[in-house]
């Protein structure tokens, strides 16, 4: 009784065997600057070998929760049974100086904010049995609780609290248990805060790889970004534009989207900040011709309108 499965990041391949699995959780983000570049590769394998998929976020937890799980939400277009996890320990630098009463409240306010802003996705939480045992006090996991003794037979975590999941050991890879059936059973399970009616019997749609990309642009973003764009000009990028405004519009757009996302980030992050920018940046690459023309018919170009070397 029971199935089988493993958390991937970085460190591995983007496409790393899955025989013998039902289940997948991979990182994708941590603190409010960093993304696990294979993520989405090693998502999409997943779902494509009929695996059942979970994301997590490893959190920084001096930093706001709601900050860090609005960045962390941002990088992903969910689907109905994709699972929600937070990582839940702290013992490298970015974490070690921050109290455990202050750990202990990021994680009872990241769960509950994802939670609020996902409630059609199951939202749980991982944690070793350290920080279960001596940092948690309230047993507050939101839907599920992902819990880690390494070293432990597969089912058997040492925990009086119910779980879901146990990762049993981290040798050659992280490898986790689920005491459900099978993996038809965890996909009901996933998809019943959806209210969906799933077909247990087919492995779930493989998503396409431009998923991350196909979000509509909010009147709001388009805005935000017309209002970056005339910033970036009046800074002096006007400089390397053609002569008139006409032409500066037309040459910025094609310079817009000619960026590279890391590149198209960083220049959203200097005058908005870190909060949003990969989601956002993320749409501005799924509809350049709805950026295009809200600022061709929303925003008047006032700087570099004089000729050259005038």
């Amino acid at each position: 009784m029971g199935i089988y499965g493993q958390d991937w990041a970085s460190y591995q391949d983007a496409q790393p065997d899955t025989s013998g699995l039902s289940f997948v959780f991979t990182k994708i983000t941590e603190g409010t600057s960093y993304i696990n570049p294979r993520w989405v590769a090693q998502r999409d394998h997943a779902k494509a070998s009929g695996l059942v998929w979970g994301g997590y976020h490893y959190p920084h937890m001096a930093n706001s929760p709601q900050a860090e799980a609005d960045y962390f939400l941002a990088q992903v277009n969910w689907r109905p049974g994709d699972l929600i996890v937070l990582d839940w320990e702290g013992y490298d630098p970015a974490n070690q100086d921050v109290s455990r009463s202050a750990q202990l409240a990021y994680k009872e306010a990241w769960l509950r904010y994802v939670k609020s802003r996902m409630p059609n996705n199951p939202v749980g939480m991982y944690a070793n049995v350290d920080y279960w045992k001596k940092v948690d006090t309230t047993g507050f996991y939101g839907d599920f609780l992902w819990i880690a003794t390494v070293g432990r037979s597969a089912g058997d975590p040492g925990i009086q609290a119910p779980w879901l999941f146990h990762q049993y050991s981290d040798q050659p890879l992280d490898s986790d248990y689920c005491h459900l059936g099978s993996v038809g059973e965890l996909r009901a399970w996933a998809l019943s805060f959806a209210g969906s009616a799933p077909d247990t019997t087919a492995p779930a749609p493989t998503a396409p790889p431009t998923e991350e990309t196909d979000m509509p642009l909010t009147d709001d973003d388009v805005n935000r970004v017309a209002q970056r764009v005339v910033y970036l000009l009046a800074q002096g990028l006007a400089g390397q534009a053609p002569n008139g405004a006409d032409d500066n519009l037309k040459w910025l757009i094609d310079w817009y989207h000619q960026c590279s996302q890391s590149s198209m980030g960083a220049a959203l992050d200097y005058k908005l900040g870190s909060a949003g920018v990969a989601g956002l940046s993320q749409k501005i690459d799924a509809a350049p011709a709805a950026v295009a023309q809200a600022l061709a018919s929303g925003i008047t170009l006032t700087v570099n309108t004089t000729a050259k070397g005038a």
